[in-house]
């Protein structure tokens, strides 16, 4: 999905949740892949072939040990061309678990060589980056600091986006917000809604179209390259999906002359782009806002391919399995969001019910999803019933059933 055609005057990759350990791992190597494809993606353009800045938000060191930030300043080191791309990195609650937040304030100026919270304009554009105060929090101080970084950044050009980067995300912005967002920095932000701000901390897939949020300014999640976690809490297995370490996505961010702004969410496992642009034309003027709360007020429904019922395998005389494919996203959307299993008695009782995810953030999705239906009634009757949700709170009409009987 990336555009070739756009001509950008700045090209930004953003990551978070890196979560380097003490020995090697998979997300240094992970880390290092984004970085070479950020600048093989760069290379692709013919307009505009530079990578001007990598964002770091939070959370590159798993625990916080000299060791971790060592590792994740020998990958910059290695793989940075630290002459053409500038390197804005902050610090968070996992960089703080070693010995606390003084400690973690003093590897970063010690092996980063500067300060966590920084103010830079690279080609004009300008970037702020706040580390918080304790764990995921600001006191005044951060608070005032921030104010007058953005009154400063406005004051240059209040048409062009301020990047501002920041671990948490903002509370009720986008998809990870309700277990993972702080509201300390709201009402400073929301007087320039010419902000893009990125945030981690949730570990939530960046390919979520939730992941992108604009009210007052636009909010962009910044995915992870450790694991997944996501935010819903009925799922059977919580909000831990299963395989959630086959995690490791990023943003590629583009700028043109004109303030138009393309993001990519990007799949580092798989060297793919997913298949969303997001594009924002005048981020200046949220009456233009595209990623809102607009888009809640949908009837467009996911749906099944007609004919199509569940598969049923492994009976027993208390179990059985059930298995079916995906079905078909509601209008506008890429994926289905997730499925319900319904499982009703003979009397049309509910005596089992599980929701699931369709497992959208993992770039090559399985074509068929199932369960164990475990804990029934020997030699009993039962109807097995699939229902799809959207993101946005539609689910199909038709829904696909089949029977069973236990033996």
């Amino acid at each position: 999905m990336y555009n070739t055609e756009f001509k950008p005057c700045l090209r930004v990759m953003v990551v978070s949740d890196i979560h380097i350990k003490d020995e090697h791992s998979a997300e240094r190597e992970r880390f290092e892949k984004a970085i070479r494809d950020a600048y093989s993606i760069a290379k692709s353009n013919k307009y505009y072939q530079k990578l001007d800045v990598i964002g770091m938000v939070g959370d590159f060191a798993d625990g916080g040990t000299p060791t971790q930030f060592k590792a994740a300043r020998d990958i910059v080191d290695a793989n940075v061309d630290l002459n053409e791309t500038q390197v804005i990195a902050s610090i968070a609650s996992h960089e703080f678990m070693h010995d606390g937040v003084e400690a973690g304030y003093k590897n970063f100026r010690e092996i980063f060589g500067g300060e966590p919270d920084t103010h830079e304009v690279v080609n004009g554009f300008h970037f702020v980056s706040i580390t918080p105060s304790k764990g995921c929090n600001y006191y005044d101080d951060k608070k005032e600091w921030m104010a007058q970084e953005l009154k400063k950044a406005a004051e240059d050009d209040r048409k062009k986006p301020i990047f501002v980067f920041q671990h948490p995300h903002n509370s009720g912005t986008v998809y990870g917000s309700i277990l993972w967002g702080e509201d300390d920095l709201i009402p400073i932000y929301m007087h320039y809604p010419q902000i893009l701000h990125f945030s981690g901390h949730s570990h939530a897939p960046i390919n979520d179209p939730r992941s992108i949020h604009q009210q007052h300014f636009t909010s962009l999640g910044t995915g992870t390259l450790s694991y997944f976690e996501l935010d819903e809490f009925d799922k059977i297995y919580s909000t831990i999906p299963a395989n959630k370490e086959e995690a490791a996505q990023m943003l590629i961010v583009e700028v043109d002359e004109d303030n138009r702004v393309r993001i990519y969410p990007y799949d580092v496992l798989t060297g793919n782009f997913f298949p969303y642009v997001w594009e924002i034309d005048t981020p200046s003027d949220p009456s233009t806002f595209k990623y809102t709360g607009e888009r809640y007020k949908t009837t467009a429904a996911p749906s099944f391919n007609e004919g199509e019922v569940p598969m049923i395998s492994d009976i027993t005389d208390t179990s059985f399995r059930v298995d079916f494919k995906q079905g078909i996203p509601a209008e506008g959307d890429k994926y289905i969001n997730s499925y319900d299993i319904i499982v009703k008695n003979a009397e049309n009782e509910i005596i089992r019910q599980y929701s699931i995810w369709s497992e959208y953030y993992f770039y090559d999705m399985p074509e068929t999803l199932g369960i164990d239906v475990k804990d029934l009634d020997p030699d009993s009757d039962y109807t097995v019933e699939v229902r799809a949700n959207s993101f946005w709170m539609t689910s199909s009409k038709e829904n696909i059933k089949t029977t069973v009987h236990t033996k």
